[in-house]
């Protein structure tokens, strides 16, 4: 089998939806209850984009980026109940969580540039013995190929409701009105973009989240996860 084959054959779980649905949550509970590794894509736009604005970085310079990107070692590693983000070997600060990261995250986004550059970084954590992606291109553009595509789905208040106390859990204060308002502009602007827009993909297993507490939705995924590993172990 060669190294192409060989990548193919390591299961992806991805799992796409809005900010603030609860994506990261639920990735960390499948992650650690399947020893898969873990890709949080929206802390890797935040350190990335944080990384080009103290430099002076514009986000269409496409040599600036490419070097940068290849200087910048990001690791996501599970511990307990969370999970800790590595840059260039150090612990990420609560900075990478503000409103102002989210902002300079929001824009590069946008950016075909970074797109591209993070494209193949993202599908380096593709490792034994497998991954849960989390973010919101991860099934219709990283991870195409992926053995289980994920839509989740809540309505706005609950979202901004989940977002104030995953804030606070970081020890960052927000106003739930302030939230509800960014997370609608955030929608609007990632259903607008004009590339890798938030899309929901066609062979996707969509679940609204809205009523259900953590612990009912990664019972409610895990068995469809289970359901689909063991279909793709019969095939294989």
């Amino acid at each position: 089998m060669n190294s192409l084959a060989k990548t193919a054959a390591i299961p992806v779980i991805a799992i796409d939806g809005p900010a603030g649905v609860g994506k990261s949550t639920v990735a960390r509970l499948l992650a650690k209850t399947l020893g898969y590794n873990i890709l949080i894509s929206g802390v890797l736009y935040r350190a990335l984009a944080m990384q080009l604005h103290e430099h002076g970085i514009a986000f269409d310079a496409r040599a600036e980026i490419a070097a940068l990107v290849a200087d910048t070692d990001i690791k996501f590693v599970l511990d307990g109940e969370q999970v800790k983000t590595y840059i260039n070997g150090t612990i990420a600060g609560r900075d990478i969580y503000s409103e102002h990261c989210a902002q300079l995250a929001s824009a590069a986004g946008e950016s075909a540039v970074l797109r591209e550059a993070l494209l193949p970084i993202q599908r380096q954590f593709r490792q034994p013995p497998g991954l849960v992606a989390d973010g919101r291109d991860m099934a219709t553009v990283v991870f195409t190929d992926a053995v289980l595509k994920l839509f989740l789905q809540a309505d706005i208040a609950e979202r901004a409701r989940r977002r104030q106390r995953q804030l606070r859990q970081r020890k960052v204060y927000a106003k739930l009105g302030d939230l509800n308002n960014e997370l609608l502009e955030r929608d609007q602007r990632d259903s607008e973009r004009s590339i890798a827009q938030l899309k929901i993909a066609d062979d996707a297993v969509v679940l609204d989240t809205t009523t259900l507490s953590v612990t009912e939705v990664v019972d409610k995924l895990m068995k469809v996860v289970d359901a689909k590993l063991n279909e793709r172990g019969k095939t294989n």
